[in-house]
């Protein structure tokens, strides 16, 4: 009988495969370094909003104050949903993750776009806007409504950022907190070929449309080891209670061989930036809340791990106990990932779209050859 193929030495996981040329993101993992169309994070953190960033993603350069007004007038006209998905809402159960009502809505979307058809770079633009504008508008719905309560109409006059803080709780949010939310949205807006933006470039180069490109992101960013665990690392702190047991519970976990949520990352080496950014709001949010625990909780836990397994901060680290303190409720964590990221997935489906060749890796066969088969009756 024939052997089976041994596998190449190539790591698992296509690390270190080259899956496309790109021009929207760079990453330098030893030097922890993230860059947007050429600007480093961090000078968009402090110089830039997010619908800002939305704009240089997806046009390839900073808006003037013309661009940026008109992007805004389009995201504000867009963030209501039409009729059926509202009534797919609240046809959803109440007990359904929110992942999961998002995707669900974002697929339905795609049912009376007007440009469904047309795979354009400018039919993809208008997709990208309205698709952006509406993920705040799907999250908070779904949670009002789970909660008992009547969705909340966008303010045309509010950020993406404060739309999504006032539509969940009904309240006009306070100026640092709407900076805050904004900055973490940037944060989030891209990171190169990852899990969910690497599902959404799949799919489009099937020639599937945007909504279908982005419910395959919206699909892969659910999992744990992508944007769950952000959510993970906030259950961790809440269960510790205090310093002292978190402490002892991570000690445990590592000793255990156990993986502490919110710490690694496959591509950087060092300090991930958005992480250092992140940590800062946390700490700024829990001094204006009066209630630094939850942060000082974080940064006791750092050097235990830096020291136990030699692993840094990832950028749901501080996310986690920033969320929390900005009163966001545990599984809101990875739809805000999604409200942020799906302006780097539309980007990456439009730079799909533009220069295609359907993406089809082959595989390394570990299986038998030659089988013959057993008649039913004779197989154990």
């Amino acid at each position: 009988m024939t052997q089976a193929v041994s596998p190449s030495p190539r790591a698992g996981g296509l690390e270190g495969v080259v899956a496309t040329q790109s021009g929207i993101c760079f990453i330098d993992g030893s030097a922890g370094r993230l860059v947007y169309r050429g600007y480093d994070i961090g000078e968009l953190v402090e110089n830039a909003t997010f619908e800002e960033t939305a704009f240089l993603l997806w046009d390839g350069k900073l808006p003037n104050k013309s661009e940026l007004s008109t992007l805004k007038s389009e995201l504000a006209g867009s963030m209501t949903l039409p009729r059926h998905a509202q009534e797919i809402l609240r046809a959803l159960p109440k007990q359904m993750q929110p992942m999961d009502a998002l995707r669900t809505v974002v697929s339905c979307l795609s049912a009376n776009d007007p440009d469904l058809e047309s795979n354009d770079p400018e039919a993809d633009r208008r997709k990208a806007v309205r698709i952006t504008a509406q993920l705040p508008t799907i999250v908070t719905a779904f949670h009002r409504l789970r909660e008992g309560n009547q969705p909340i109409e966008p303010d045309p006059s509010l950020s993406l950022a404060g739309n999504f803080l006032y539509m969940l709780n009904g309240k006009k949010p306070h100026q640092t907190l709407e900076r805050v939310m904004d900055a973490a949205l940037i944060l989030h807006a891209e990171h190169g070929m990852n899990a969910s933006t690497f599902a959404a470039r799949v799919t489009a180069a099937t020639l599937a449309d945007m909504h279908a490109a982005i419910t395959a992101a919206i699909a892969a960013l659910k999992g744990p080891l992508h944007g769950g665990a952000n959510q993970d690392v906030m259950e961790m702190l809440l269960k510790a209670g205090d310093v002292n047991a978190a402490e002892k519970m991570v000690r445990e976990m590592l000793s255990s061989g156990k993986k502490v949520p919110g710490f690694g990352h496959r591509v950087y080496k060092t300090f991930d930036p958005r992480a250092t950014f992140l940590k800062k709001m946390s700490k700024q949010l829990g001094e204006a809340a009066g209630n630094t625990k939850w942060y000082e909780m974080s940064e006791r836990l750092i050097p235990i791990v830096k020291q136990m397994k030699n692993k840094d901060p990832n950028v749901d680290f501080f996310s986690a106990s920033a969320y929390y303190t900005m009163g966001i409720p545990l599984d809101l964590f990875t739809p805000i990932f999604a409200i942020a990221r799906v302006t780097g997935w539309s980007a990456h489906v439009m730079e799909q779209h533009q220069n295609n060749r359907i993406i089809r890796p082959t595989d390394d066969y570990t299986g038998p050859f030659d089988l013959k088969v057993t008649p039913i009756d004779q197989r154990k």
